[in-house]
């Protein structure tokens, strides 16, 4: 079924020209005005999908050329359309920062969806000589449609008017030009957006009828209308096994990394539990198929979960029963044996004791370790995403990794991948929307730390 609705993609030369800033604005003013907008994020980016979550009201999808193949992009993408009124992607780093040049980049998510391309620009300190840039990205890659401009810390009537004369003489649209405002600049994160702070001021009402003043928004809509090919009726998953009883790891700031095509998945399969391992009530029942800890930030929990021990017992004696277990990252720090902590004094907690290691988060340990990963375990082709700042700073000499893990280029990494009994652990955030994960748990013999 064809359908013709705005859609586009919001991209930028640079990380932190507002992009997301943009993207929420855009999606909070039309969501407001009762139009069902449908968000999306090009990368493995966990947090501006929660801002797109909070604008839109509903889950907002990751879209990625390294984690995933083309045909599964497109798949996730017109399947939500279904319903949209508007469809808006924000694009990650700049437009054509790609793993490889510009393979898997913003520009090239645009020309496998043929959307339009809306580039912010930051007009702060510069008025003409903007155009020379913009006009490179205008031609740069032929097959990628930039439809128009907004551009960003505007300083007044006069520098927009110097803007928009840049617009003109290029012959390319302008759909606005947001002034400076310092409820509008976003504060450094650990991993980005920190969506588990809280913003400094808040967007009255007020203020965003003045953004929205600012944004000539029936332009852009009517001038990013395509055609999309939606599926005639939503496809229902195709279940591996019924009513299963599938328990998910879920706080706001120590698992909380999602993507929402898993939990798609994870419906598909039978029931899911969400439930909080701060809570020290919880006792994992009996009839458990799968447990998933996802990512997040244990470090920052890392005394009020070594407090909750009922809880991190039961999921201990459940994964030496055998249980099927997916631990990402955070995750997979909750399952080891001590977590450190601390700027200036180095803090030890106790963990699940699952897997015989020593994770530091502690300041002086810290280092970044960064990008896409890659491993083969049991014949499949498995991708993900690292990103994080512990380090592994002691283990078992016996535990050993399942897998060898490659960066995006194919070079080697240090990275571990921990199999025992059906745990698979690993600081990798695993991308599984296209395959599942279930051909994952097929159980080793022998001794479960030998591989």
């Amino acid at each position: 079924m064809i359908r013709n609705i705005p859609q586009f993609l919001i991209a930028a030369p640079t990380s932190g020209t507002g992009k997301t800033t943009v993207s929420r604005l855009l999606m909070t003013l039309l969501t407001q005005k009762k139009l069902r907008v449908q968000p999306y994020k090009c990368g493995p980016d966990y947090i501006d999908t929660k801002y797109h979550e909070k604008a839109c009201g509903i889950p907002s999808y990751n879209l990625d050329l390294f984690m995933a193949s083309e045909h599964h992009v497109c798949k996730v993408y017109n399947h939500h359309a279904v319903d949209a009124d508007v469809c808006i992607v924000e694009g990650m780093m700049g437009m054509f920062d790609g793993y490889d040049r510009s393979k898997g980049s913003s520009a090239e998510i645009a020309k496998v969806l043929r959307l339009p391309v809306v580039l912010v620009v930051s007009a702060k300190a510069a008025a003409y000589s903007l155009a020379a840039m913009i006009k490179g990205y205008v031609d740069f890659d032929p097959q990628v449609e930039v439809a128009g401009v907004i551009f960003n810390q505007v300083g007044g009537d006069r520098h927009e008017e110097m803007l928009r004369e840049i617009c003109e003489d290029l012959n390319i649209l302008c759909f606005g030009c947001l002034r400076k405002y310092d409820v509008l600049k976003e504060e450094s994160r650990h991993l980005g957006l920190d969506f588990s702070r809280k913003e400094k001021g808040s967007i009255t009402q007020t203020m965003m009828k003045e953004l929205e003043r600012q944004l000539d928004i029936e332009l852009l809509l009517e001038m990013t209308r395509r055609s999309v090919d939606v599926p005639d009726k939503p496809e229902r998953r195709k279940r591996a096994l019924t009513n299963m009883n599938i328990w998910i790891a879920r706080n706001k700031e120590s698992f909380s990394f999602i993507y929402a095509e898993h939990l798609e998945w994870l419906n598909g399969l039978g029931k899911v539990t969400y439930f909080d391992p701060e809570d020290n009530s919880v006792v994992l029942p009996d009839d458990v198929d799968i447990l998933y800890l996802p990512g997040g930030y244990p470090e920052n929990r890392a005394r009020q979960l070594s407090a909750a021990t009922n809880v991190m017992n039961s999921i201990k004696d459940y994964i030496e029963r055998g249980g099927y277990t997916l631990a990402e990252c955070g995750g997979m720090m909750y399952l080891t044996s001590v977590l450190m902590t601390g700027t200036d004094t180095r803090m030890e907690y106790n963990m699940a004791g699952v897997l015989p290691v020593k994770v530091s988060a502690f300041k002086g340990d810290m280092r970044l370790s960064l990008g896409y990963r890659s491993f083969e375990f049991r014949g499949m082709k498995i991708r993900g995403h690292e990103f994080h700042y512990s380090q592994v700073i002691e283990s078992d000499e016996e535990l050993t990794s399942a897998a060898q893990v490659y960066n995006a280029k194919g070079q080697p990494v240090n990275t571990p991948v921990y199999h025992y009994k059906n745990l698979i652990a690993s600081y990798t955030h695993l991308y599984w929307g296209e395959t599942g994960f279930m051909r994952l748990f097929e159980p080793l013999p022998g001794n479960p730390f030998l591989f």
